[in-house]
């Protein structure tokens, strides 16, 4: 997958969450939080973030429970210019990127935190700790 998220330090363990069985998701894939509990690929900026695919979800294979990272150090691809400290949040169109929060964002659209500064396309490190911090100004 392109820009997959890589699990560096594991904080955390995966949590089980419901996925449907005719959906394919690749490791490494930032999920949106959808009712109830549910995970699917993010596809909009700032959407409400589940955590990122532990596994690969082969479509149409029986299973509807898929292992989330909802917390751990990733290394992730930047959307735009990122500086160390910064809150980011999922990018538009599933590009599996993350870019700077806005102030306009609430809690549940931040991703993390960035743990090193980057430019558009390079990977760097951002706690993933949904909900946390806050937006940028």
């Amino acid at each position: 997958m392109a820009n997959e998220a890589t699990l560096q330090f594991e904080t955390g363990i995966p949590i089980p969450f419901t996925v449907a069985d005719g959906t394919a998701i690749p490791k490494g894939t930032l999920l949106k939080l959808t009712d109830p509990m549910t995970a699917i690929i993010t596809s909009a900026a700032g959407d409400a973030i589940a955590g990122i695919a532990a596994e690969a979800k082969i479509a149409s294979d029986g299973n509807t429970k898929l292992a989330v990272y909802m917390d751990g150090i990733f290394r992730m691809t930047a959307g735009g210019s990122i500086t160390a400290g910064d809150s980011v949040m999922s990018e538009t169109g599933g590009t599996n990127e993350v870019i700077v929060a806005t102030t306009a964002k609430e809690g549940r659209e931040i991703a993390g935190t960035a743990l090193e500064t980057a430019a558009d396309g390079e990977t760097f490190l951002v706690h993933l700790n949904i909900g946390g911090g806050s937006p940028n100004a």
